[in-house]
């Protein structure tokens, strides 16, 4: 069987054969595994056309760095690298902006015995979690700024910042002709990324899995491409099969950055239980929590994440709220109560009806968008414009 044609400038853009990049899926605090978009995920993307992008944002700059080179002994096709660039992950919360030797002291008593009570009223035992190293950074230095460093001497094809600006890396990024995308949830944020210079805006609508927004995706597309022209606009959040990327190229995007629809692919790396509970779960099964990392995060809902926002509890600035629910980790999976940890997916979830390939994931979105744009709307619309 032919492969289809798809293309539009995205695929020249990035040296790509289909206009859809793999989100890159990292973890957060509150996760039970590592990041789910690694080498074998992305090697898998990239070599069925897509773009693949490593979610890097959980590995050490080591690790990191060990992670790129797997990609590049798996495919000999263009890939990228997700990072967070928060401005600051502890929210600037230590008196005088100095930080305390450790930051858990910056947790307040009562949100840490709040939290241990919704686990307890859950039937789960409160133990607390071993003490892990903490990596040591230079006075000011964030903690993106050494991944940053491997991205750049790696020579990376394709950044994307799924959090924060990446201006100050521009440069040096641009000067080794790697091309950087920069996600946004609205407009005026679109706005300023695109006056960094970045290649591409990937505007994500709330209906996305993991860190989202509040606008929707028919609504943000295209006022984002409105708002950034002549900057090209990526559209993600609720596309899964043809009939999204269809409406994405519809809109005026040039492609698509999907997630949710690569959670179950056998590439994948996360548990079977996480892809079990995504493909289980219907339109209405998903809520939006700052219960894993501070920020807003649409999960497959769980009975801890209804009880947390039962509750009133602040969440703490990322970085902060994970150190918060270290414990609360640590006590769940002693209960072996995984179900209650971060299951981040996308309403998308209830399209999706099986595990397989990551390959033929791609291929059937393409085939599905080429087949509506070729064949589907020529025989069903009657379209001619006027005057």
């Amino acid at each position: 069987m032919a492969r289809p044609v798809l293309r539009t400038a995205l695929c020249d853009m990035l040296g790509i054969e289909y206009p859809v990049i793999l989100a890159g899926m990292g973890p957060v605090a509150g996760g039970i595994t590592g990041p789910v978009a690694t080498a074998k995920l992305v090697a898998a993307v990239s070599n069925a056309g897509g773009l693949g992008v490593i979610g890097g944002a959980g590995f050490s700059p080591e690790r990191l760095r060990e992670e790129i080179n797997t990609v590049r002994s798996m495919t000999d096709k263009p890939f990228g690298v997700d990072l967070l660039l928060p401005s600051n992950f502890m929210g600037g919360a230590a008196a005088g902006g100095e930080m305390p030797q450790d930051p858990r002291e910056l947790i307040p008593a009562e949100t840490y015995a709040g939290v241990r009570k919704l686990v307890e009223d859950l039937g789960i035992a409160w133990e607390k979690a071993p003490d892990t190293p903490r990596p040591q950074r230079p006075r000011g230095a964030g903690m993106s700024d050494a991944q940053m460093e491997v991205v750049i001497e790696e020579k990376v094809a394709v950044f994307a910042s799924g959090l924060g600006s990446p201006a100050q890396w521009m440069d040096r990024l641009k000067a080794n002709g790697t091309k950087v995308l920069s996600l946004v949830g609205n407009v005026k944020n679109a706005k300023r990324v695109a006056a960094t210079g970045v290649d591409i805006v990937v505007a994500q609508g709330t209906e996305a899995g993991g860190h989202t927004g509040r606008v929707a995706t028919l609504a943000l597309v295209p006022q984002a491409i409105d708002a950034v022209s002549p900057t090209p606009v990526v559209a993600a959040g609720g596309i899964a099969d043809g009939r999204g990327l269809a409406a994405a190229l519809a809109m005026g995007a040039v492609g698509a950055w999907c997630g949710t629809a690569f959670l179950v692919a056998d590439e994948a790396n996360q548990p079977e239980l996480q892809k079990q509970r995504i493909l289980a779960a219907t339109d209405e099964d998903t809520r939006v929590t700052r219960l894993y990392s501070g920020k807003t995060m649409r999960n497959i809902t769980n009975p801890l994440i209804e009880a947390w926002e039962a509750s009133g509890i602040q969440a703490l600035p990322m970085g902060l709220q994970g150190l918060l629910i270290q414990d609360l980790v640590h006590s769940v999976r002693k209960a072996g109560r995984e179900e209650l940890l971060m299951n981040a997916a996308g309403q998308v979830s209830g399209l999706l009806t099986g595990t397989r390939p990551a390959a033929e994931i791609l291929h059937d979105i393409v085939n599905g968008a080429a087949d509506i744009i070729a064949r589907q709307l020529p025989e069903t619309v009657e379209a001619v414009p006027g005057d």
